[in-house]
């Protein structure tokens, strides 16, 4: 009976964790079948504190690091059936990896991103980039695919497009917020280089000279964007619903951003409630999702 009150205490504790930090959720949450919104919660808990140990505060590299390699360590104890903490995050974690069968291997990843993010600001090329979305962003598509069922080896290459499409998209917005509070650059140094670029044209409000370069890295992650589309439309019921309405999320956002003028590439789209609607209309089925997604991809 103790374990059990425990066990419910950590899972309201994850929720109201994720309830407080609602603007961070997945733009259709509230799409998310009933019986996945709790492990998803619990997920999310996991996932928010761990990225705030990379990110905020003023803490030293070691401390920061310290923090992560502690997850680290609980992560490989729930992997031995034999966490003894009192952590209500890994309290729940355990409990949800246990009755879903999920990967721990993909919470790892997520860890290994996060310290990443400790230690590394700059990345030599594209190849780098996209390395770090398999860690920082990927592994999240994936645990929600396993929380639905028994996702295809298509599905999770399909979830991994999308989900380092929309990481990639996150970076376009952010190159000002990242570069002034953060000192991240997620526009690969060897493009910069080779456009005679320097690390401050990023944050020119006169983006002329960085347009060219902006624009073909969009051009590609809207290549990558394509490859996963179709997730959306081979899953069923409400889980679909949010992917399909995630992925014309970001669909939508990468064309907000194609449509700005050279001069005015660092200012972030911002989706009008009109647009929101449309998302949400554009993802209720296979039908009316691939049509918008055709229209805005052509």
């Amino acid at each position: 009976m103790k374990a059990d009150v425990e066990l419910d205490r950590a899972y309201d504790y994850c929720q109201n964790l994720a309830k407080s930090h609602y603007e961070n959720f997945p733009v259709a949450s509230i799409l998310l079948p009933k019986r996945l919104r709790q492990p998803i919660s619990v997920i999310y808990a996991f996932a928010r504190t761990a990225d705030d140990f990379a990110d905020e505060g003023d803490l030293s590299q070691a401390t920061r690091l310290s923090q992560l390699n502690e997850y680290s360590q609980a992560l490989f104890q729930i992997s031995q059936h034999d966490y003894q903490g009192n952590n209500p995050i890994f309290i729940a974690l355990a409990d949800v990896i246990q009755k879903h069968y999920l990967p721990i291997e993909l919470f790892e990843k997520l860890l290994s991103a996060f310290k990443q993010d400790v230690v590394k600001s700059r990345y030599t090329d594209f190849d780098e980039v996209l390395d770090y979305c398999t860690r920082s962003a990927d592994p999240v598509g994936r645990l929600l695919l396993h929380l639905n069922g028994d996702p295809t080896q298509e599905q999770l290459q399909q979830s991994d497009a999308v989900c380092s499409a929309l990481q990639l998209i996150n970076f376009y917005q952010d190159i000002v917020q990242d570069y002034t509070e953060q000192d991240r650059i997620y526009i690969p140094q060897d493009e910069l280089a080779q456009s005679g670029l320097i690390e401050s044209d990023l944050v020119d409000p006169a983006t002329d000279k960085i347009a060219p370069l902006l624009r073909s890295l969009y051009k590609r992650t809207q290549h990558l964007m394509t490859k996963g589309a179709a997730l959306g439309a081979s899953l069923q019921g409400r889980m679909g619903w949010e992917v399909r309405a995630m992925t014309l999320g970001g669909i939508t956002t990468l064309h907000q951003l194609n449509m700005q003028s050279d001069q005015n590439l660092l200012t972030r789209p911002r989706l009008k409630k009109s647009t929101f609607i449309a998302i949400m209309f554009g993802s209720i089925s296979a039908w009316s999702y691939q049509k918008a997604i055709a229209k805005l991809l052509q």
